[in-house]
C-alpha cells in the first residue's frame, strides 16, 4: 500500500510539472541516480542530469510568463500521461503484489487528469497568476519529496488535488451549462 500512495504522490507531482519531478526522483536516489527508473535507467546519468536540469529551468523561468505558460501548457498536456506513468513504475517494488502495469496506467491517469485541470484553469483565467505558478512549483517539489519520505501524506495530497479536479470539472460542467440557457 505505501508504494501505491507514494506511486500517487509522485505521479500528481508530474501533473503539475514534467521534468522538475523527473529530476527531483534522480537526485533523491542518491549516486544511484536513475538506475531504479524505468525508461530512464537505460540512458546515461550524465547526460540525463544535463537534460533534465535543463528542462526544468525552462520549466521553471517559462511558467512565469504567459506565452510561457501557453507553450508549457500545450507540451506538459501531451508528456504528463507518459511521465506520470514513469514516476509510477518508479516506486513500484518488485515485490508488490500489485499489477505493475495497473499502477501505471492509475499514475499516467493521474497526472494526465491534472495537468487538464490546469489547463482548463488556465484558459478559463487567460493566464495562471504569478502566486499560483510558484505555488504549483513548490507542490511539486513538495510531492517528490513526500513520495520518498512520507508516501501517507503525498498519497493524502495527491487524492485531495484529484478531489479538487473532479469538482473542477462540475464547477466548469455547471457553469458551460449556465452560460449555453442564456
Amino acid at each position: 500500500m505505501i508504494e501505491v500512495l507514494a506511486a500517487l504522490s509522485a505521479s500528481a507531482a508530474a501533473g503539475i510539472r514534467t521534468a522538475v519531478p523527473l529530476l527531483f526522483i534522480g537526485l533523491l536516489q542518491g549516486n544511484i541516480l536513475w538506475s531504479q527508473v524505468p525508461i530512464l535507467s537505460r540512458l546515461s546519468s550524465s547526460f540525463l542530469l544535463g537534460l533534465l536540469t535543463a528542462l526544468s529551468l525552462v520549466e521553471v523561468f517559462a511558467s512565469k510568463k504567459l506565452i510561457g505558460q501557453r507553450v508549457l501548457q500545450v507540451v506538459q498536456l501531451v508528456c504528463s500521461p507518459v511521465v506520470g506513468a514513469i514516476m509510477g513504475l518508479a516506486f513500484a517494488n518488485s515485490s508488490t503484489t500489485h499489477p505493475v502495469w495497473l499502477l501505471a496506467i492509475v499514475s499516467g491517469g493521474l497526472a494526465f487528469i491534472l495537468k487538464l485541470v490546469q489547463v482548463g484553469w488556465f484558459f478559463r483565467l487567460r493566464g495562471l497568476p504569478l502566486w499560483a505558478v510558484f505555488i504549483q512549483d513548490f507542490l511539486c517539489v513538495v510531492l517528490v519529496i513526500f513520495a520518498f519520505d512520507a508516501p501517507w501524506q503525498g498519497g493524502l495530497i495527491a487524492l485531495l488535488l484529484l478531489w479538487w479536479a473532479i469538482r473542477s470539472g462540475k464547477s466548469w460542467y455547471d457553469w458551460y451549462r449556465h452560460r449555453s440557457e442564456n
